[in-house]
């Protein structure tokens, strides 16, 4: 017979959604082919205004799911205020940094790299902002982790990093993922995420849309295959992807669900292999078998709550 657990006492084993590998694997495949979209897309519409279109679509899509399935609405100014900080984060600034670097040329790897820097940020805080303890193993799964992005984009670096301002916005990209993360598990655990989504998307859209009318044409060169990006960038990546991110947020510790972003750059590289010619060298395989390793490491994390009130 199932042990019962006492109401308000922590359940045993870790979080079920890092016991179950589908889910988290799921989410970096989804994660990975964002970078897939923004390289189809961009030629075509402006970094802002792209994201500003995408953030709109996003928005008016899930109003219609938060409608049909007569999801709750946030009411209190905080809630509300807290859902939108969070979105101009993990949207507006994570989102805007990696779309303005990649088209001011610095190259998709580079950008994979500094934003790969997430999940040690993220180890790195969540001690002193959520008191949440990294073991030693953590950590070291962490740094083999980035270990192995390194070798696998060690030859995209013997580029050079492209434009100063590129790279600047692939920084403030890195400060804005690690921000909304942890902002995300400390003032969002229980937010709903359809009608949740639409103020965070909404924010990220009022923040972006102006920035786009000041700084570029708005103009949009509507072919295959930019419609294709968007609709792949809005559907699969804004609503499926975030989705997913957001529920892993929940469940798990913040250094347990950053050090998934380690897994991004490989499998964006197996992805590219076959849509764009993209070869990999013996380092880069190299660096895969260390990341999976550094993750498998980092995942598991000391017992926490298996499941937080409020899921969706």
């Amino acid at each position: 017979m199932a042990k019962r657990v006492r109401p308000g006492a922590m359940a045993p084993a870790a979080p079920a959604l890092f016991r179950d590998v589908r889910i988290p694997a799921l989410f970096v495949v989804l994660w990975s082919t964002g970078f897939i979209g923004a390289r189809l897309g961009l030629p075509h519409a402006g970094p802002l205004t792209f994201l500003a279109l995408r953030y709109g679509l996003a928005a008016g899509l899930l109003v219609l799911v938060a409608i049909a399935t007569r999801a709750p609405w946030p009411r209190r100014p905080a809630e509300i205020g807290h859902y939108a900080v969070a979105g101009l984060l993990v949207h507006g600034i994570y989102l805007g940094g990696v779309f303005i670097g990649i088209s001011l040329g610095v190259e998709a790897g580079v950008s994979a790299l500094i934003v790969g820097l997430q999940p040690l940020l993220t180890a790195a805080l969540a001690g002193v902002l959520l008191g949440e303890r990294v073991t030693p193993r953590q950590w070291a799964g962490l740094a083999l982790g980035l270990s192995g992005v390194a070798l696998i984009l060690a030859r995209k670096l013997g580029q050079g990093p492209g434009d100063t301002l590129g790279s600047l916005a692939c920084v403030a990209a890195l400060l804005g993922i690690t921000a909304g993360t942890l902002y995300q598990k400390r003032y969002c655990a229980r937010m709903d995420l359809r009608t949740g989504s639409v103020v965070q998307f909404a924010a990220a859209g009022a923040a972006t849309a102006p920035l786009a009318l000041l700084f570029e044409d708005t103009h949009i060169d509507w072919n295959g295959e930019f419609v294709f990006a968007l609709f792949w960038l809005v559907v699969v990546l804004s609503l499926g992807a975030v989705s997913l991110l957001y529920l892993l947020i929940r469940r798990g510790a913040a250094a347990q669900v950053a050090s998934l972003f380690f897994l991004v750059p490989p499998c964006t590289a197996l992805i590219a292999w076959p849509l764009f010619g993209e070869t990999l060298g013996p380092a880069a395989i190299a660096g895969m078998g260390l990341t999976a390793l550094g993750v498998a490491m980092a995942s598991r994390g000391p017992k926490r709550s298996d499941r937080d009130p409020g899921d969706w």
